[in-house]
């Protein structure tokens, strides 16, 4: 078996891979009905809307993060992830009956993508500790890229079949799809080979102390710190992606559900390629995190220029390898750097920081959207990867400036030691 995909010589992580790609695809078109539903059929095209309803899916993050990530420390993953998995399957099987019932409101799909936030604060942080249980410290990380690889893999797939089902029986059976895809994860937790697991050590007591021992530790890494500031600023602004695809499509090009699902699954090609470029590498480093940055602000800024359809669809392979590329490079090296005992709490710091910036970044998206049109919304995600490679490259020259001047000093030290300044 190639480098590029050297974690599924391990037996449970080769299961877990290919149940995390069923629940994923799942996932994804519940994500891409979900999105048409709201800016189609519960409102008149408002992306003000379809931001909102991202915030409060994604708001939880940043308030119930630091428990997250002690719960993720303090208690058997497995099981915990047995109860998240079910928890999130339950939501699409709650919208397909509303949906089928014609009961369906606006305020329902706003309080399932809520309750479906709180469940994914917990299980987020969860699911990426508990990839390194599968694989070892030596192998994970490959295994990080694989996954962002069977992640955009899903999204790929998910929102053309999603898109397609929509229009042409509406959205009902993809939120029973979604649902039910999550079965899949559930029968490969319980069938793992536990004694092939390499467990990590549960971290034991509560209180204060234990839920901001992820803060404590990041005191001591202002590398980490970077990575986690650039993140934010991209995430926030830029990762919009269901903004920019469903106001490009509806508004600017006139398509339907379908044309909105092919555009993200366009954008997933790039994105799988990314993450299995990433693959190959033995270790991740920050260069790729600032650079991808930098890339994702240029492909934004040339998806927002494309006069046609097409030549949109085109442009977003660009935004969708720069912005895997980042996050893989991102993810890769703050697991492979933390210890094992607070990776759980890092990782859920590591979530609020991406996935909670969209409650503040999505409505701006899509006030920008509604107010000045789609393409200044992409302007927008643009500007925001400059920053990040702006704000990486200071910190890159400033940290060698202090890595030369320390060592300057050391060897002045030595030299007056001896006798010889």
């Amino acid at each position: 078996m190639s480098s590029m995909f050297r974690s599924l010589r391990e037996p449970d992580y080769r299961h877990w891979f290919a149940g995390a790609l069923i629940s994923n695809t799942g996932t994804w078109m519940q994500r891409t009905a979900q999105d048409w539903l709201v800016l189609t059929v519960l409102t008149d095209n408002d992306a003000t809307a379809l931001g909102i309803g991202m915030a409060l899916q994604l708001g939880p993050q940043l308030v119930l993060f630091p428990f997250a990530g002690a719960i993720a420390d303090r208690f058997d993953k497995r099981r915990l992830l047995l109860l998240t998995q079910a928890l999130m399957g339950s939501c699409g099987l709650v919208l397909f009956g509303l949906v089928i019932t014609g009961a369906v409101e606006l305020w329902h799909v706003y309080a399932l993508a809520l309750f479906l936030g709180v469940v994914a604060t917990v299980d987020n942080p969860t699911r990426q500790a508990f990839v390194s249980e599968l694989v070892g410290e030596s192998l994970l990380p490959n295994a990080v890229s694989l996954n962002s690889a069977s992640f955009n893999g899903a999204r790929m797939l998910g929102p053309a079949v999603a898109g397609g089902l929509t229009a042409w029986l509406g959205p009902a059976p993809v939120f029973l799809i979604s649902g039910l895809g999550f079965a899949a994860t559930i029968v490969v937790l319980l069938t793992l080979d536990r004694a092939r697991l390499h467990p990590a050590p549960i971290k034991r007591g509560g209180g204060v102390k234990a839920v901001l021992g992820g803060f404590k530790y990041l005191r001591t890494r202002p590398d980490l710190v970077v990575v986690l500031v650039v993140l934010f600023i991209v995430s926030t602004f830029g990762f919009n992606f269901n903004i920019y695809t469903a106001t490009m499509a509806r508004v600017e090009f006139g398509r339907d559900a379908s044309g909105f699902g092919l555009l993200n699954s366009v954008m997933a090609i790039g994105s799988v390629s990314g993450a299995l470029l990433a693959a190959r590498r033995d270790r991740p480093r920050l260069r790729f995190v600032f650079g991808a940055s930098g890339g994702f602000g240029a492909a934004c800024l040339l998806a927002s220029a494309m006069p046609s359809y097409w030549l949109f669809a085109i442009a977003l392979i660009g935004v969708g390898f720069s912005s895997i590329t980042m996050m893989t490079a991102a993810n890769a090296y703050v697991q492979t750097t933390i210890p094992a005992v607070v990776r759980g709490r890092v990782m859920a710091i590591y979530a609020a920081v991406v996935m909670g910036g969209t409650p503040l970044g999505a409505p701006i998206a899509g006030l920008v959207a509604n107010g000045m049109g789609p393409r200044a919304a992409l302007v927008l995600g643009g500007s925001a990867g400059i920053i990040g490679i702006a704000v990486g490259l200071c910190w890159l020259i400033g940290a060698k400036h202090l890595r030369v001047h320390r060592t300057h000093t050391r060897r002045l030290v030595h030299l007056t030691y001896d006798g010889h300044p």
